[in-house]
């Protein structure tokens, strides 16, 4: 049991369930302590979610995709990497739908959540592009693997500078929840919660290396594409922080916080295919890309201007009290589900 290479299927899928079960565990208790970490720090709760929460409860997927890459996987890298964007996105419909007094994406009015978002656009362009650029490396990188870092710092800088510094700020209405900070004479001191959150970061990053050979194993066993096991298993399992930490925070209140941590977290998942990339040592990475992954690239990328568009216009109640992008966002992501299995 201890040599993944031995394993069978039974001893893959009880590592695959039990390493899931750990992400779900840790994500969900890391969603309090960037809560209480944003207040402490004064950096607002868009930016928490987009920095700690969405990067913290990544950290599963983003080991497994340079796992799966440094062992020449590079399909399965690639789809756990974008399908889990995808995924986690169908999860803000979900928080939407728990969110019961309005549309979420009215509720949590945020600019610095509308720019995470563009900036997703953006680097999923990137990705969608690069295949069909010339296939030259240097030092076995594509050179869109330091524009995708280069691109996600300096956007996360002006998402940080549009939270302290705002241009213009969303209409209020009794629907709208701010970010205002809890009581932070009440909480744990800032050494004790730095302290759990690096534990459950270093929990959550050895359950994703434990990932992929599971997934590995799984699919050697069943026949299914490293494709299908990346968008349909891996991504989803590695994604459960995201759903439950959004609910959670939604429940706490939280609600910019709960769109952030989706929002950033598909951002910095991007940079999953980057440092894939570099653990890739046969050319580049993105030329391995499929057809299948390249239609879940486009999948996410429309996912993600519906996203935009209901962020923009703010419909405070739509098809079944939730948003018509919620809707939409289902709908797409269950079709593009239903295409890849069928």
């Amino acid at each position: 049991m201890l040599n993944p290479d031995s394993w069978t299927l039974f001893e893959g899928l009880a590592a695959f369930t039990l390493c899931a079960l750990v992400i779900a565990i840790a994500g969900t208790r890391i969603t309090r302590i960037v809560d209480q970490l944003a207040d402490r720090t004064g950096i607002g709760e868009a930016a928490a979610g987009a920095v700690l929460l969405g990067g913290t409860t990544s950290i599963g997927g983003s080991v497994l995709s340079v796992t799966a890459a440094w062992n020449g996987n590079a399909e399965l890298a690639m789809s756990n990497a974008l399908g889990g964007i995808a995924v986690q996105t169908f999860f803000l419909a979900v928080a939407d739908m728990v969110y019961r007094r309005a549309n979420l994406e009215h509720a949590a009015a945020s600019v610095p959540n509308m720019m995470q978002n563009a900036l997703l656009i953006m680097l999923l362009a990137v990705i969608l592009m690069t295949p069909l650029l010339p296939n030259v490396t240097v030092w076995g990188v594509h050179p869109a693997t330091p524009m995708l870092f280069i691109v996600y710092i300096y956007g996360i800088h002006l998402v940080h500078g549009a939270h302290h510094a705002p241009m213009w700020a969303p209409t209020k209405t009794r629907e709208t929840r701010q970010d205002e900070p809890d009581d932070i004479s009440r909480m744990p001191s800032m050494v004790k919660l730095t302290s759990e959150f690096l534990v459950l970061f270093f929990v959550l990053g050895v359950a994703g290396y434990m990932l992929e050979p599971a997934a590995t194993t799984i699919a050697a066993n069943t026949g299914l594409t490293q494709t299908i096991v990346g968008v349909m298993l891996t991504a989803i399992s590695t994604s459960i922080p995201e759903l439950v930490t959004s609910v959670a925070a939604v429940r706490r209140g939280a609600l910019t916080l709960a769109v952030g941590g989706i929002i950033g977290g598909n951002a910095f998942d991007t940079l999953f295919t980057a440092a894939s990339d570099i653990a890739y040592r046969d050319g580049s990475i993105y030329h391995t890309m499929t057809n299948g992954t390249l239609f879940w690239v486009s999948l996410t990328l429309l996912m993600s201007a519906v996203l935009m568009i209901g962020l923009i216009r703010r419909e405070r109640e739509g098809p079944g009290r939730i948003g018509l992008e919620s809707v939409l966002i289902t709908v797409l992501y269950l079709g593009g589900a239903w295409l890849l299995l069928s």
